[in-house]
């Protein structure tokens, strides 16, 4: 970038897009009508250094305020529910730039040539659902996509009945999908796709250029992204919903938040997506469909790499999904250097969580103030009547031991466990208020989501178990 376009907007860049200009298509966002601020993360604007005034407001909502540059809608294609659809893209969403090397993306911003027929839009209530979840993901500890901001608008969107327009601001070090390099693959535009894989490399993994197969060591380093990802949604019970190749992201992150859902009641078929009527992406499904779709990322890699050097890095998803998982469950159980052989255990106890119908976030954190030496504790008082509970709890206690401290023992449980989720009901309550023109619940749901594992005790309304009503909220492709 020359010193001009530097003066015109200082602490931007073009990015990707303009970097790679054929990666996709130059856009002019559409603006909305009557833009406001619906929600805003402090956090993540001090490291954007941004403030939410009218400028900023101007600039992301579409509404005159402009770069040096056109944003880029990218063109990607992808496995949609198993099968394989040549040409997708952003369809509603726009890369603004690249701000102190995060891309600001624009979701929600209008049709671009990728909208299939679409208008391109986002409503109000899957922009603040996005911004809540990869918030809350986030504070967990879970590899995500960050939301700067939702922006409302009086602009009518048709779905199912007319609701209004917004945007969620998204932002990522990278927005690039294994659906990009399926697309260039299969167009058979070889040369584009060693440059993307070159570039994905040099600007995201430059620690593999020293490697003598950097490609591979790409490939590897995406694996074990993905596969710690996996694990940890397998950990603290979230279902992604809508696991196609085009929302998996290179980096690991939790990517293009749609169906999403953290359980409540303890089910390992859990399906979030009232549209996925086969359950390929129930969430005990998740850990298989993250390696299917890995595979499907080493395709556009056998130019030049065998057969036996792709085998090798998919053989590390397993490993590195196993290792990562009894990490968190190791921590939340107070399980020390948890081995393979405590899968059993930790197995043994969901049994016993589904077969009671407990809920699975609030069973958990009762480790936060457990006693493993006790045969009276709350999970006892939850778990007592299943048929194997006694046993279990004997194994347990052998396996734990009597703790030197319990308070500190304890202690690290409560970090490990939150008290706090985003559940599908709490999301809907700040939906309806932000609709009616009150943000105040959002911000004080996104408040308390910054602080899972230790939530003040003015957020204790949003702890507890779902209630019955929730139970009859449904999610598609559209949430």
């Amino acid at each position: 970038m020359d010193k001009t376009v530097k003066d015109k907007a200082p602490g931007w860049q073009a990015g990707i897009g303009h970097r790679l200009p054929w990666l996709g298509s130059e856009v002019a966002p559409v603006a909305l009508n009557s833009p406001r601020w619906v929600g805003w993360s402090d956090a993540l604007a001090k490291r954007l250094e941004l403030t939410p005034d009218d400028t900023t407001l101007a600039l992301l909502s579409g509404n005159g305020a402009s770069l040096p540059w056109s944003p880029v809608a990218q063109v990607y294609s992808g496995h949609q529910f198993g099968g394989y659809t040549p040409r997708l893209g952003d369809g509603r969403g726009l890369h603004l730039g690249e701000r102190h090397g995060l891309e600001v993306f624009l979701k929600g911003s209008g049709p671009t040539p990728y909208s299939r027929g679409g208008d391109g839009r986002a409503v109000l209530r899957s922009a603040i659902r996005e911004f809540l979840a990869s918030e809350a993901l986030h504070h967990l500890g879970i590899a995500t996509t960050r939301a700067l901001a939702v922006i409302g608008s009086e602009t009518p969107v048709w779905r199912e009945t007319q609701e209004t327009g917004a945007i969620t601001v998204r932002v990522s070090p990278s927005h690039l999908r294994f659906g990009h390099f399926e697309y260039f693959l299969y167009t058979r535009q070889q040369d584009r796709l060693e440059a993307l894989i070159e570039d994905t490399i040099d600007h995201h993994f430059p620690q593999v250029r020293g490697e003598s197969e950097p490609r591979l060591a790409w490939l590897a380093q995406v694996v074990e992204r993905t596969a710690e990802t996996v694990a940890d949604w397998q950990a603290f019970g979230f279902c992604h919903g809508v696991l196609n190749s085009d929302n998996m992201s290179i980096l690991g992150e939790t990517f293009d938040y749609g169906p999403f859902a953290f359980m409540n009641t303890f089910n390992p078929g859990y399906v979030c997506n009232h549209s996925d009527h086969e359950g390929r992406y129930a969430f005990h499904q998740q850990p298989g469909i993250g390696l299917w779709n890995l595979n499907r990322l080493a395709v556009p890699l056998t130019p030049w790499l065998d057969e036996a050097q792709l085998k090798s890095a998919l053989a590390q998803y397993e490993p590195a999904l196993i290792r990562r998982y009894l990490s968190r469950m190791g921590a939340r159980l107070g399980l020390e250097a948890p081995e393979e052989r405590d899968l059993t255990l930790i197995g043994d106890l969901l049994n016993l969580m589904a077969a009671a119908q407990v809920d699975y976030s609030n069973t958990l954190r009762h480790f936060a103030g457990l006693d493993p030496t006790s045969h009276d504790t709350p999970l006892h008082a939850l778990l007592s009547g299943q048929e194997g509970f006694a046993s279990w709890w004997q194994r347990y206690q052998a396996r734990v031991g009597a703790p030197a401290d319990l308070a500190q023992w304890q202690a690290q449980r409560a970090q490990a466990n939150p008290a706090l989720i985003l559940r599908t009901h709490l999301a809907q309550q700040t939906i309806e208020a932000a609709e009616a023109g009150d943000n105040e619940p959002l911000a004080r749901l996104h408040r308390a989501l910054c602080r899972p594992y230790d939530p003040e005790p003015q957020y204790d309304d949003l702890r507890g178990d779902a209630p019955s009503w929730s139970q009859q909220l449904t999610l598609s492709c559209s949430s």
